[in-house]
């Protein structure tokens, strides 16, 4: 999917997963939280297949994502092909909302995702729709035989009953989210200057830049610092015009090593990717998992996984440059496997280490989750900035800024463990 470049990134949204059974309303539901119609409705059972995504505003919270997913009492092969599109929602929601057909009430599809969700910590409504089509008494069977402890309104989707009830139940939700790491706030200080390094080669989208780089000039900007923005081949030249040094030197990591040669030793150095390693991610667990890479053995098998999907150029850093990478220093006959976009393998245990992209396209939850699948596997996981900062041989330097993180890499390095 190719997002509008001037709008918040989908990775930055608040997400909202509409879940519940086949025709319980969830289409009519997120049609009428958007004032459009964005999902087809239908009295067919199983209109909605794949999740359906939908970027709004919705003050006070801001800019957010409704996810219209697919019946969770869906049947047959392809059906529950569809429930798992559904639980794989799951991984990336700040909030669910549960959606109950009001005529025919509570079943066991919607306790135990309900019972989910509580497992995952994601808050949860439940909605009562098609509540115009019971009376009173109804409603009140339906309260007492709700789950304990999740809230519960009633709404008509069609008619707009309950909807700004829905709206107010979901901004409470919101305020109480855990806020995000920052991605460079807390490495610059207001006034300071910030140098950014990114290449223009043919990978670099024509007339913008990429998303990280876009992101990491607005949290620079928010924070009341500066930015100055040179191609990797204009960095002395950089350097030389600025009064005084930069407070920070930020890179794209496949310059990695050109940037080291000329960026001074006093002027902290690091990555695009290793930020938002440490934003979305673990950057401990992620500078542990990069050992791993020298005690792999022939025929094992990494896994290099992205977090958007895009056309590969020839000299491609996923499928060319890491694994190359990778076998200078283990030899020939390592095993490599690709997954893009929202795919990430079930079963890890096949893989010996996961190198991730830095993630700019998954939000945190996403992230954390597969770094959590990856411990409990016990497989090691890493990621570009840090693998291609190991090889060119200035990982301490590059996470430098990080205290903690270099004090974990030298722990590492010392105990000669992964």
């Amino acid at each position: 999917m190719i997002e509008n470049m001037s709008a918040t990134p989908m990775a930055s949204r608040f997400h909202i997963g509409i879940f519940g059974r086949r025709n319980a309303g969830k289409s009519s539901l997120i049609n009428a939280l958007t004032g459009q119609e964005i999902a087809l409705t239908s009295d067919v059972p199983g209109t909605t297949t794949d999740p359906v995504y939908k970027a709004m505003e919705l003050l006070p919270i801001g800019p957010v994502v409704l996810i219209d997913t697919g019946g969770l009492d869906d049947v047959g092969e392809l059906g529950r092909k569809r429930v798992e599109k559904s639980y794989e929602v799951l991984r990336r929601c700040h909030f669910a909302v549960v959606v109950v057909d009001s005529g025919s009430g509570w079943t066991p599809f919607e306790r135990d995702f309900i019972e989910e969700l509580r497992f995952r910590g994601i808050p949860t409504l439940c909605v009562l729709n098609k509540a115009d089509l019971v009376d009173a008494g109804r409603r009140q069977e339906l309260l007492k035989e709700g789950p304990a402890g999740v809230p519960a309104v009633f709404a008509a989707a069609l008619s707009g009953e309950g909807i700004v009830e829905v709206k107010a139940r979901i901004i409470a939700g919101a305020a109480e989210r855990e806020p995000e790491p920052p991605l460079i706030g807390d490495l610059v200080s207001p006034g300071e200057m910030v140098l950014l390094v990114t290449p223009i080669d043919k990978a670099a989208p024509k007339g913008r830049l990429i998303l990280p780089q876009q992101q990491t000039i607005r949290d620079i900007l928010d924070r009341g610092a500066m930015t100055v923005v040179t191609r990797d081949d204009e960095l002395r030249r950089a350097l030389e015009l600025l009064a005084a040094p930069p407070a920070l030197v930020i890179t794209d990591s496949q310059v990695f090593r050109s940037v080291d040669v000329e960026t001074p030793l006093s002027i902290p150095l690091t990555s695009f990717s290793i930020l938002f390693a440490r934003q979305k991610g673990d950057l401990a667990e992620l500078l542990r998992g990069v050992r791993r890479i020298e005690r792999l053995q022939p025929g094992e098998t990494v896994l290099i996984a992205e977090g958007c999907t895009h056309h590969r150029q020839d000299d491609d850093i996923g499928t060319v440059k890491i694994p190359r990478w990778i076998r200078q220093i283990t030899g020939e006959t390592i095993r490599f496997e690709w997954t893009s976009g929202a795919c990430f393998p079930r079963d890890l245990s096949r893989y010996a280490v996961i190198v991730h992209c830095g993630g700019c396209m998954l939000n945190r939850r996403e992230m954390q989750y597969r770094i959590a699948r990856a411990r409990e596997e016990e497989v090691a996981i890493t990621n570009y900035g840090l693998l291609i900062a190991y090889v060119m041989g200035i990982l301490e330097r590059a996470v430098a800024p990080f205290p903690e993180a270099l004090r974990v890499w030298k722990e590492a390095v010392a105990g000669g463990r992964a």
